[in-house]
């Protein structure tokens, strides 16, 4: 029967695979993160259109200019 050495390099596939594992699990975290962000985002930029909207009608309806000219 052949010895194994101890010496040998190299990875097995069970270190390969819990590498592969942890990295799959911190990307999963990391994803799930920027999505949280990205959402948050999205509602601020809608808030600030609808101002932005609203501040335009008034100035055009009630006052009578368009907004950036005068």
């Amino acid at each position: 029967m052949k010895r194994l050495s101890k010496d040998r390099k190299g990875f097995t596939l069970v270190e390969m695979v819990l590498v592969i594992a942890i990295i799959v699990i911190l990307a999963s975290v990391f994803m799930l993160g920027i999505g949280f962000y990205l959402e948050a985002a999205n509602v601020a930029a809608a808030s600030v259109t609808q101002h932005n909207e609203s501040v335009d009608y008034v100035t055009e309806e009630v006052i009578g200019q368009t907004p950036g000219l005068q």
